[in-house]
């Protein structure tokens, strides 16, 4: 069994130094640009390569993140990136969409990919489909129990990531619009405000979307186990000595089966929101997930315990063995060659030997000054000496060769990944005219007012009943299934329920996750996307196009501006009418307030800091959480030359169920004065 890798985050090049000091396996950094983190230090191009060759000299693995939603007009800097990142020799990138994926791979066939947390990807079918489009790994999403990461395991070769430390975001990663919709700084973007940590109330709970942070440290070895590649610490916002403190509790409890009780208290005190939680991995979601930061938390990561921990990495690791052979002769050049296993170089002295008339070299002398390795990452724990009992040598020669060697030999090995890069020429993007206007209608259940039989497809939930879809069809209704968002431990039966309405002679199906779209094709279903995938730009549909996608609706942080300028030929849609789903959680909001399952009614309502109600509701297996008001666009994306689909989305709206003329429906929700235009005129940062 291939030991577990921990993979540090790394913000700035001091965290490089802390978590490779500390004992990391790999370190994950973003660029200036396209990361998750954009608030973090991050790396230029010339500074990307400085923390590639230190690490690889260290025998220590480099990911990229390119983990951000990306709009056309950044498609040429995102190529760029790529290019850079490929002559830097990154170890992998971690991407967040499709097309940025498409594109690298034209671009360095031979660069790994790694599918970022932001994907979503939470379950078996998920996983399977970046496999078979060629990804080597899979950062999963963060709520997953033990037996749902196993099972994602077995279901194919990719490599799985799991986060075993760091902060928990209330929503699934890639699903939050909060951030966006209140202040237009996109989480997809990595420019998150935090919404979640500031105050929601319901009852007594003030903080109803604000969890501990994740730590399954302890069962890194049960990781391993089960078939998890890499053991990733989240923080790539948090300072150097957070990185060193969470690498070395990683360290310990892979290496030992525990995590010694000061490095875990340390761990603590350096960030924490009133202690850690592992309630997911332990199916144990609850009211114990739920804290802050409070006054205590602060307080107890001091000026004192951030000194002793930087003490901890001040040196470094000696994390690479050598061999070493020397051989010194009179009247010849003494030479020296090392080899890490794979690299060898060899230096000689700057004139031959001379025969000793005192002290000639001998192997205690010689072993004494080569072995000094000093402030290197090496180690030489094999050195074969070759003596002739009479030449002699400086000791300042001697340290000479051993810095050269060491030196020739640190050249070679940052030099370990090099790809062949091909020339990529962005074609020309032509605005997409939208051939024939549809109207979609995606529904919280199958009471529907007759009115929306006008509509081209109406799409219903997994779990509706047979009869009912049968009388629908009956009625006229043109009906299409949504697969949940959240597929949670229910894979098995969204493929039986789609089995028994294929034979009812449905064939279109909503798919909001990458999970959905590879059931719906194994399947031979229609495959519509939906908001959930986060579509933005012209590689992403131009993917979905060749992937046999019907047709798909954009990311709700697109502009309608910026969507009309997409080509491709894929039709493609924006929501026109509904409420913003901006989070969806596994663990429910309720439970911040003591609320048990079952007592709730499955729905849920909450007040922020100005006393705005946020509805939110479940299904059994997620919760949404909706935007106080409902987006309203419907004219003018149905005038759009450009837009395929007007995609009306209702959630807890009664007035569907008694809509017997869309045109009346329309006309009444216009003249409504609360109202709001989403992203579809300001868009995000």
């Amino acid at each position: 069994m291939k030991r577990i890798e921990i993979l540090a985050p790394c913000g700035g090049f001091e965290s490089v130094i802390a978590a490779v000091r500390s004992g990391a396996d790999a370190v994950y950094l973003g660029a200036k640009e396209f990361s998750a983190r954009a608030g973090a230090e991050n790396f230029d191009g010339e500074e990307l390569k400085k923390a590639v060759d230190y690490c690889h000299i260290r025998k220590v693995l480099v990911y990229l993140t390119i983990n951000t939603i990306v709009f056309d007009k950044e498609i040429e800097n995102v190529k760029n990136l790529l290019i850079s990142a490929a002559k830097a020799g990154v170890d992998a990138l971690i991407v967040q969409n499709m097309g940025l994926a498409m594109l690298a791979k034209e671009i360095a066939p031979e660069l790994p990919l790694h599918a970022s947390t932001q994907m979503s990807v939470h379950s078996p079918s998920g996983a399977k489909l970046l496999w078979e489009q060629g990804f080597k790994r899979v950062v999963l999403a963060r709520e997953l129990s033990r037996a749902e990461i196993k099972e994602i395991a077995e279901s194919c070769p990719i490599e799985i990531e799991v986060f075993v430390h760091g902060a928990l975001c209330m929503s699934v990663s890639g699903q939050c619009y909060f951030s966006a919709v209140i202040g237009s700084r996109s989480g997809n973007r990595g420019r998150c405000a935090q919404t979640c940590r500031l105050p929601f109330c319901i009852g007594k709970s003030r903080y109803a979307l604000s969890l501990k942070d994740n730590s399954i440290i302890d069962y890194i070895r049960d990781l391993e186990s089960i078939g998890v590649t890499s053991a990733k610490i989240e923080g790539r916002l948090k300072r150097p000595e957070y990185v060193a403190a969470a690498v070395k509790a990683c360290v310990e409890s892979r290496d030992n089966g525990f995590a010694d009780e000061k490095t875990k208290d340390n761990l603590e005190k350096v960030f924490s929101r009133t202690g850690f939680t592992d309630g997911y991995y332990t199916s144990k979601r609850g009211y114990e997930m739920f804290g802050y930061r409070r006054k205590d938390d602060v307080v107890s990561a001091n000026e004192a315990l951030f000194k002793e921990i930087r003490n901890s990495y001040k040196d470094e690791l000696k994390r690479v063995d050598l061999k070493a052979g020397f051989f010194a002769e009179v009247g010849k050049n003494a030479v020296l060659n090392v080899t890490d296993g794979v690299n060898t170089v060899e230096v000689k002295s700057g004139e031959s030997c001379e025969k000793a008339e005192k002290s000639p070299l001998n192997d205690e002398k010689v072993r004494r000054q080569l072995l000094k390795t000093g402030s290197t990452p090496y180690n030489i724990s094999e050195l074969k000496i070759t003596l002739d009992g009479e030449a002699v040598l400086p000791m300042s020669e001697l340290n000479r060769l051993r810095r050269d060697a060491l030196t020739l030999l640190s050249e070679k090995r940052s030099q370990t990944r090099i790809y062949n890069i091909n020339e990529v020429k962005l074609p020309e993007i032509v605005p997409h005219k939208a051939e024939k206007k549809l109207s979609y209608g995606r529904f919280s259940s199958t009471k529907i007012g007759v009115g929306f039989k006008d509509f081209d497809l109406c799409f219903i939930p997994i779990d509706s009943d047979l009869s009912e879809v049968k009388r629908l069809k009956s009625e006229g209704f043109k009906i299409g299934i949504e697969i949940p968002r959240a597929l949670f431990s229910r894979e098995s039966v969204v493929i039986k329920n789609l089995g028994e309405f294929k034979k009812l002679g449905i064939e279109d199906v909503l798919c909001n996750n990458l999970a959905a779209v590879y059931i719906a094709k194994e399947l031979s279903l229609k495959i519509h996307g939906g908001f959930g995938l986060n579509f933005t730009n012209t590689l992403d549909l131009k993917w979905a196009e060749k992937f046999g996608f019907t047709d798909t609706e954009m990311s709700l942080e697109i502009t309608l501006k910026d969507a009309k300028m997409l080509g491709g030929d894929i039709p493609r849609g924006i929501m026109c009418c509904g409420y913003i789903p901006v989070m969806l959680t596994r663990n429910c909001p309720n439970k911040s307030a003591g609320i048990k399952c079952g007592d709730c009614k499955k729905s849920g309502k909450m007040k922020d800091r100005l006393n705005k109600s946020f509805i939110f509701y479940c299904d059994g297996y997620a919760t949404e959480v909706l935007n106080t008001l409902p987006v309203e666009e419907i004219n003018a994306v149905k005038e759009s030359e450009n837009i395929d689909l007007a995609v009306f989305r209702f959630s807890v709206e009664n007035s569907v169920e008694n809509v017997e003329n869309i045109r009346d429906f329309i006309s009444q929700s216009l003249n409504s004065t609360k109202k709001t235009h989403g992203l579809l005129k300001r868009g995000v940062l």
